[in-house]
């Protein structure tokens, strides 16, 4: 990647957003935050928001599942998509973290619908699946620590039905995930997410690369079948 492909890319990004994604006061707050906050500044770019907001609609998507919270920027897109009925359970691995997003989503006027959930995801989703009523979810977006991305599909597989979809983000790493001798825990968590997926019946997948703000990577999207 040079610098002169991150430039168009984040160029083209901006053009998408301008005409597609109009400015919107309580997501830019959230990101300003989140900002001001010190959290780490890789929440999903705006027309990738759009994009976790209409699969959601388009799925018709009465209850999400996210794992991987940081600032509360993408739950806020996800849950846009939500039936003033609807549920949305986030899952944060760090406390600080989920006070922001706490107070982001009461901004946006979403508190209501979403619950933001502290601790490591492997500890909570046991606790989660064993509570009347919080699945099956018909989405769950999957964006925290790539080296348990494996663990993380697979409890999504359980807190699913036939119907609903799972997005698995950062899913291609800059390129990196052809690397077999990548040794990187995230590189080799990604691999080994791509090999279960490919091997269990009851998920038809596909992945995307993608380009902008972000820089290089992509996405795998995956429908339960049965």
């Amino acid at each position: 990647m040079t610098q002169e492909n991150q430039d168009r890319w984040s160029a083209v990004d901006h053009y998408i957003t301008d005409h597609l994604v109009p400015a919107d006061e309580a997501l830019t707050a959230a990101l300003a935050a989140s900002d001001a906050a010190g959290l780490p500044a890789i929440a999903v770019a705006p027309n990738q928001g759009k994009l976790l907001h209409l699969l959601a609609l388009m799925q018709g998507a009465r209850t999400v599942l996210e794992i991987g919270t940081l600032g509360g920027y993408s739950t806020i897109w996800l849950a846009r998509a939500l039936p003033a009925d609807g549920r949305l359970i986030s899952l944060e691995y760090s406390p600080a973290h989920a006070e922001v997003a706490r107070a982001n989503l009461a901004h946006a006027g979403l508190d209501k619908i979403v619950e933001v959930r502290a601790g490591a995801a492997l500890e909570t989703l046991p606790k989660l699946a064993t509570e009347p009523g919080a699945g099956p979810f018909d989405l769950v977006f999957i964006d925290a620590d790539k080296e348990n991305n494996p663990r993380y599909v697979e409890w999504a597989l359980k807190l699913t039905r036939p119907g609903s979809v799972i997005i698995v983000d950062n899913a291609v790493r800059g390129g990196a995930v052809v690397d077999a001798d990548n040794t990187n825990p995230a590189i080799v968590g990604t691999r080994e997410m791509y090999e279960l997926v490919a091997r269990e019946p009851r998920l038809s997948a596909t992945a995307v690369q993608t380009v902008g703000t972000k820089g290089y990577d992509g996405f795998l999207l995956a429908r339960v079948v049965a």
